[in-house]
């Protein structure tokens, strides 16, 4: 068998500086990840201390089971967040890869280990302020872990897992396990206390989407018109934006499939929409223009968002 060398006195000065780029990249890649999880941590761990645990109040998914457990019982709740998401780890290790397997250990081990050893005071005894603001801070905690490459809450995990053996969507997986929860913390607790562990839950879902997506949407804009050149210089000039130009055939009329037309691409935020239109109204009223949802991007001339993972 060749032996492969890989000594780097026999690299080349172009093979070195390679090597030296990736483990640079890599290394700030661990640091980034690192933070962004400690991060999520601890405002996990406020969410859950500092307002819910003290008014019994309950979240979605694999944290609300531990909470609601917690309340029914004297198991201490950093057992449970360990213990209920153990098979959430191993699904993840089979459905998403070992490296985000060992960052979601890491990440569920060290939230245990803040909820059991760091003291956080009780900021109110308002239902509303409680529900509210314990989703906001756990919502938080559980998006800059995704964001790190984690997750401190295994429902997302079983949910992937569940919609690629039965084919449905995540989606509908995860309102079904919610509502199993939340019914269930009607029945064993009080029916109040389940109306605002759902305010909770859809505070901490509108958290976690808001540090997911941040806080610019895109749009992705398709154009078809006859003034495609025009079109074309108006957004890199006067949007600021790239674009992508293809070929395309008029699929209408007498002219369908026999006249060729260039079509263009373009990625914008929704706060310029406006813009846009206003500028394609003065190029050509009637060109057709198809715009969808875009969750995220990279590269090109977009603005880019702060902590994009």
């Amino acid at each position: 068998m060749a032996v492969i060398n890989t000594n780097m006195d026999d690299l080349s000065p172009y093979q070195k500086a390679k090597r030296y780029r990736a483990t640079r990249l890599s290394l700030k890649g661990y640091v980034r990840d690192f933070i962004l999880i400690s991060i999520g941590i601890f405002s996990a761990a406020f969410g859950l201390k500092g307002f819910l645990m003290t008014n019994r109040f309950i979240d979605g998914g694999a944290t609300g089971v531990s909470l609601l457990i917690s309340a029914l019982s004297d198991i201490p709740l950093y057992l449970l967040i360990i213990g209920i998401n153990i098979p959430f780890m191993i699904m993840g290790y089979k459905t998403l890869g070992k490296n985000f397997a060992i960052k979601t250990v890491l990440a569920i081990t060290g939230l245990a280990i803040v909820v059991a050893n760091v003291s956080f005071r009780n900021v109110t005894d308002d239902n509303l302020l409680v529900a509210v603001f314990g989703g906001f801070f756990l919502g938080a905690g559980i998006g800059f872990a995704i964001r790190g490459g984690a997750v401190i809450d295994g429902t997302e995990v079983l949910a992937i897992w569940l919609s690629r053996k039965f084919g449905a969507t995540i989606g509908d997986v995860i309102i079904v396990i919610n509502a199993v929860v939340f019914t269930t913390a009607a029945y064993l607790l009080t029916v109040e206390i389940a109306l605002y562990s759902m305010i909770t839950y859809l505070a901490a879902s509108k958290t976690l989407d808001f540090i997911i997506e941040g806080i610019e949407e895109y749009v992705g804009v398709t154009i078809v018109a006859s003034h495609s050149e025009e079109i074309r210089k108006m957004i890199i000039e006067v949007m600021g934006r790239g674009v992508t130009v293809y070929m395309g055939k008029y699929g209408y009329g007498r002219r369908g499939g026999n006249e060729n037309v260039e079509i263009i691409y373009t990625v914008i935020t929704r706060l310029e929409l406006n813009k846009l239109n206003t500028e394609l109204a003065r190029i050509e009223p009637d060109a057709f223009v198809v715009m969808s949802s875009v969750k995220d991007t990279r590269g090109g001339m977009i603005k880019k968002r702060p902590l994009k993972h």
